[in-house]
């Protein structure tokens, strides 16, 4: 099953969390913060939101800083996803 996401929102998968720190340490689960990294999987057509023409300027593969608690999590074929806006996209992170 896919995502096909409308209007200005896109559809993001979080990282994972570093499991040792760059001392090599080894994080308990506990211990791992919620990483704000996410890379996009799937991006609506933009259009008109709200009275405003919006241009979508996201592409999936790209990987972004998101805000903290934002969006709609779901669950599809066992893959962990969030239904954001791209106004939630703070940045996008370039290697």
């Amino acid at each position: 099953m896919t995502l096909k996401p409308l209007a200005d929102r896109v559809v993001i998968k979080r990282l994972e969390a570093e499991e040792t720190t760059k001392g090599g340490i080894i994080l308990t689960a506990a211990a791992k913060e919620k990483p704000d990294l996410s890379v996009v999987v799937a991006v609506g057509p933009g259009g008109m939101v709200d009275g405003k023409e919006v241009e979508m300027i996201l592409k999936p593969g790209d990987k972004v800083i998101t805000s903290k608690y934002m969006g709609t999590e779901v669950k599809i074929d066992g893959e962990q996803l969030t239904i954001v806006k791209q106004s939630d996209v703070v940045a996008i992170v370039e290697d």
